[in-house]
């Protein structure tokens, strides 16, 4: 039967240590709540979600693009201190006056709520899923073990530039008619977000101001969507949206839908989860890995989490911006004893590295491979 729940799964393939495959089924989350679950199954539970504190809008980082680009220097002076600020302490940002037209915004939200708003067999039929380490397309990702513990998330995956990186892979939806095209279109805009964020910061951090943006070629530099669908949860204190990580990317550039709750992060210093404020009419620009790794730790990729919410749902787009994968990155010297941190990486290395153990095994373990 169409949309029943024997048929609500989503599928990957996995290796066992024997070296042999098999196929794991998932249920989809959306599905579950649309069937009108009240306990969540087994897989999705985790014993050790704790307790979370909020962060006023007054005390979490904030910087307006227009005033960085600002000719008066009392004005750029201050969010240059507000910018390295925040990604030196939380490794993220709000940025406001970022220059996205509200109404491009309007359509990338308006064409993610009409794929997730279909059903699972409109959804199957409208787009395909790629088994890959970054497993574009719609369905799951980071699935390695059937004794793992599965998020609350449904997710859909692809690769905006450089363009041509997905021919003849069937990732991109179809319906709506005009998804690839509006989100094309909102990756470009993000992309001269993300380049004017890179050349602030190295002017914020007394640096070269290409330091960070040399790494960033037009037309080979990558930009990775994923859209994740947070469908109300009825147990939501014993499970998560997203597991605490740090992401792959040198920034990641995120816009929500209408629900403003859910998305936390931990200071460097502290041990506690706090929930972002995070208005709509702001982007949240996220330091990852690849950029601790430029910057020698001057700035830290941001640890955050997604907890569910048991009467709303949530949709979040996140665009991940990073160099081409042949890139070589090296990390500047630290103040001026020429001591390092991090040794230089090639970025296809280290994203390989990066799906191989999982996020879910933490922020040390991933960064580790560019240790020194």
């Amino acid at each position: 039967m169409e949309g029943s729940t024997h048929d609500s799964y989503h599928e990957a393939t996995i290796t066992d240590i024997y070296g042999s495959s098999r196929t794991l089924r998932v249920p989809v989350v959306q599905e579950l709540v649309r069937h009108g679950i009240q306990t969540i199954p087994k897989i999705f539970i985790k014993p050790d979600v704790d307790s979370t504190t909020s962060v006023s809008l007054d005390h979490f980082p904030s910087v307006s693009l227009a005033k960085l680009r600002a000719m008066r220097l009392e004005d750029r002076t201050r969010e240059l201190e507000k910018l390295a600020t925040g990604a030196r302490e939380w490794g993220m940002l709000l940025v406001y006056d970022h220059g996205i037209p509200a109404s491009l915004l309007d359509h990338v939200k308006g064409i993610v709520k009409g794929f997730f708003g279909l059903s699972i067999d409109q959804k199957r039929k409208s787009v395909g899923t790629y088994a890959s380490t970054d497993n574009m397309g719609y369905g799951r990702n980071y699935v390695k073990s059937q004794d793992q513990i599965f998020e609350w998330v449904d997710r859909l995956t692809m690769i905006a530039a450089p363009k041509g990186s997905t021919d003849g892979l069937d990732v991109w939806p179809r319906n709506p008619p005009n998804f690839r095209d509006i989100m094309e279109r909102y990756a470009e805009e993000a992309r001269n977000v993300g380049d004017q964020i890179l050349e602030a910061l190295a002017e914020a951090l007394s640096l070269e101001k290409d330091r960070f943006l040399r790494y960033f070629d037009r037309q080979t530099s990558e930009i990775k969507v994923r859209i994740n669908y947070y469908p109300p949860c009825p147990n939501p204190n014993l499970t998560l949206g997203l597991n605490p990580h740090s992401d792959p990317s040198a920034l990641s550039v995120l816009i929500q839908m209408d629900n403003s709750g859910g998305l936390q992060v931990m200071h460097k210093d502290e041990s506690v989860w706090q929930t972002i404020p995070w208005p709509t009419d702001a982007v949240l620009v996220t330091v990852g890995d690849l950029l601790e790794i430029m910057s020698n730790r001057r700035v830290i990729s941001g640890l955050h989490r997604v907890i569910t919410q048991p009467d709303v749902e949530r949709l979040s787009v996140a665009l991940f911006y990073l160099p081409a994968p042949t890139t070589e990155i090296e990390p500047v010297e630290k103040d001026q004893t020429g001591d390092v941190e991090y040794k230089k990486v090639v970025v296809g290395d280290y994203i390989k590295h990066y799906y191989k153990v999982s996020p879910a095994y933490g922020k040390q373990t991933t960064l580790s491979f560019a240790k020194v």
